[in-house]
This record gives C-alpha cells, structure tokens and sequence, in this order.
C-alpha cells in the first residue's frame, strides 16, 4: 500500500516522500487507519518493521502546536530515544511540533527548560519519572501514550516505573503498545491500561534471498583471531558485533583496535556523551565496525549494515532474528556470521529450533593466531573465564597467557587498513 493511500495530511505526507518512502510497510498499512480512528492498538512487530513512522505519523497529526505536551513515547534506551526523536522531527518538517529526548546520563536543568514548550516528549521511563517526582512535566493534556518496544523496557526491570508513569496520564488518552514479544507483562499492561485494543501481529521476517546466514566451529580460545581474519577477508561496509557481557564488548573492541580495526564499543555502561559520539560516528561511516550488547543495540535502526556477526550466540530465536535483521535493509545485500564455540552449543540449538532459520555451516578457514589481552575483569582482578582469543605462551615453555604491556599486538604487519582510528 502507497503512503497516499493512507490519507495523511499532505505537509505530512510531503516530508515523508522526500524521505524516499513510498510504500508502507505491513506494520504502518495496518496500524495506521486504527491510530488515526483513535483505537488503542498493540503492534508485535520488530526492529526495521517501520513501527516509528506506524505511531509517528498520526501522532503528529493530532498533535496541536503551543498546546503542552500532547504526546508521550516511553523507550527502554537512551539511543532509542535519540533515534525516534530524530525520526519525528524529519517527519514534521513542513509541520513543526517541538519533540524532545528526555533520557538520564545528561544535566536535567536544560531538558525542565526545554519542556516548558514541549508537544512531545519521547523518553526513558527513569528520566520521566524524575521529571515526575521534581514536578517539571506535566502530562494532564496527554492524548497519546506509546510503549515503544515494551518487552524490552519491562525486561529491563521498568514494569514499576511505566505503571507509576502511565497512572499520571489522562485515563481518556489514546494508548499504543508496541512489543517484538507478548510477555506476561505486556499482557498484564494492556489489561489495566488500554481500552479494547486492536491487535496487529507482523512476524518478524528475514528475507532469505537477500541475506546470507553462516556459521564457523571454532575453539574458545581461536573466537577472536577467526573473527580479526574474516573482517579482513569481507571488508564489511558496516558491521555489528554481538557480545554477551559489557565486559567482553569492551575487551573484543580494545583488541580489535590493536589489530589495526576501526570499533568502538557500545553498552549501558558508557556515559551518554560517549554513547552520543560512537552513534554519531557509526551513522557516519567514520566507525566501521560496532562492538555492541543485545541491551544497548536494541531497537537501533542504521543504515548500511552490511554484517552482523555472533560472537556470542544469543539465547533464544528471537533475539537471532532481531539481531540479523540489523543488515539486509531497503533491499540490499546482508550477511549474518556466527562464531561457534563449545560453550555456545545450547544456545545455537535454541536458535535453530525455529525452522524458519537456516544457516550454513562454513569450512573453518585458515588464520593467523593472534595475541588476546583479556583486560582486567570486572572487580578489579584479572583471569576469570578465558574466551575468544589465542592464549599464547612464552617461546616453547608452558605458561600463563601473556599481556602485552605495551598496549599493542605482539605480531608484526601494518596497523592502518580497514579504517584504522587515524582516517576518521
């Protein structure tokens, strides 16, 4: 269905055409009509669905200017926050609405004054509830609350917060949930809050003629020097590497750096302005690859994403699917590669439960043995479980696993190529 179909108002409609969109997606086709008819509406659709644009668009029809804030959008990141807040001020272009990001990490001072003039506030539930308890928002004049990707925020532990959030809303408002999952906690929220909800169900879909699943068998220990040879060997435009601990992405991304690889890590564990820069900086081109936390990446919509590799794999089918349907965007051409280790066995067959996943297992190829700082563990002590990287050994004689104190790798070869840090 084309956007013209949907009967959006034209200084709407306009912005989104010079967007580049034509045709909704099942998401937007579906959703939008109830939306605009006032219905309350829960949408399962995942990430790259179009859900933004699904309760963006006719939330900035409703929206008056110099009216108060009219609009709520509760997200579980502060990068998602960020990213949605963006998206609605591109749509607005020909219709200004003032659209404000309130998220923790930053000084409050300049968002209480911000939103004195505020129409829509997309926010996490932590921050909001702040500017509850100080008195400094008032939603008395909210029409439309949205739960953008809900099982995450309720996953997260903000089950308490968005009850406390939505019990100061107006009990006539409009409510929207949107959810890649229908947990019980979903389930539990749009029975005490929404009223005879439409339900709109969009499977999350890998379009298999455009994106390439692999896998490797590899040893614990060889994770990281297969991993160092395959991006050398694909030379992804972007990439996104998945880690199961803040700890591991950290340490996967200082050694990709020695090895001469522009990445960055990505997790909650970073300071906002930090976080800010590395999105910046990966939009941009500039970071070529991305060494993220399923947590800090979700909901993340970038485009050019051409590999998505699994360094740990994930622990249910889901999360795979969202993960891979980071790449193989608009059309293009994608590939999701997973590491495979004895500890990740489990997992994978999870993964592979879901018949819809097909993934071709790869001849391991040969690679260069490299050197893997593990860093210092959280806590302050080093060791623990030794993963991802060759351990190495002092000449011929056994020994423990050797740290470069020079903050570099031991083997020689040029450092710059694949975007090195020094070509930003």
């Amino acid at each position: 269905m084309k956007f013209e179909e949907l009967n959006i108002k034209p200084e709407i409609a306009r912005a989104v055409k010079e967007m580049g969109f034509d045709e909704a997606t099942k998401i937007q086709a579906e959703t939008i009509p109830l939306i605009k008819a006032g219905k309350d509406v829960i949408g399962q659709s995942g990430t790259g669905s179009g859900k933004t644009a699904a309760f963006g668009l006719p939330m900035l029809e409703k929206v008056e200017s110099r009216k108060g804030i009219q609009a709520l959008i509760l997200v579980p990141t502060r990068e998602l926050a960020e990213q949605v807040s963006k998206e609605l001020v591109k749509f607005s272009k020909y219709a200004p609405r003032h659209i404000l990001a309130v998220y923790g990490g930053v000084g409050i001072g300049p968002q209480i004054n911000e939103l004195r003039r505020t129409e829509i506030v997309v926010g996490t539930p932590g921050r909001v509830l702040d500017h509850i308890e100080r008195g400094t928002i008032d939603f008395s004049n909210i029409k439309m609350l949205v739960l953008d990707e809900a099982d995450k925020m309720f996953e997260m532990g903000f089950v308490d917060d968005v009850r406390e959030i939505v019990a100061q809303t107006p009990q006539w408002r409009q409510t929207l949930l949107f959810s890649a999952t229908i947990s019980s906690e979903v389930i539990d929220i749009s029975e005490r809050y929404m009223k005879e909800p439409e339900i709109i169900r969009v499977e999350i879909y890998v379009e298999k003629s455009h994106l390439k699943q692999y896998y490797y068998n590899a040893q614990s220990r060889d994770k990281f020097s297969l991993l160092v040879h395959l991006l050398q060997q694909e030379k992804p435009t972007l990439a996104i590497i998945f880690c199961a601990t803040r700890h591991r992405v950290d340490i996967v991304a200082q050694n990709l750096e020695k090895q001469g690889i522009n990445a960055e890590p990505i997790h909650g564990g970073l300071t906002q302005a930090r976080r800010n820069k590395i999105m910046e900086e990966f939009h941009s081109g500039k970071i070529k690859v991305l060494v993220a936390s399923e947590v800090a990446a979700r909901g993340l919509d970038i485009k050019n994403v051409t590999h998505i590799f699994n360094y740990d794999i994930p622990k249910t089918d889901k999360e795979y699917l969202h993960r891979i349907g980071r790449t193989a965007r608009a059309g293009e051409a994608g590939k999701a590669i997973s590491l495979l280790a004895e500890q990740d066995f489990d997992n994978f067959r999870h993964v592979q439960s879901n018949r819809d996943i097909t993934i071709e297992k790869l001849a391991t190829p040969d690679f260069k043995r490299l050197f893997f700082d593990f860093g210092k563990r959280p806590g302050g002590f080093g060791g623990g479980q030794r993963q991802g990287g060759f351990h190495g050994h002092r000449g011929l004689s056994a020994g423990g696993p050797r740290r470069d104190s020079r903050g570099g790798s031991r083997f020689g070869g040029q450092r710059r190529g694949f975007g090195h840090r020094s070509e930003r």
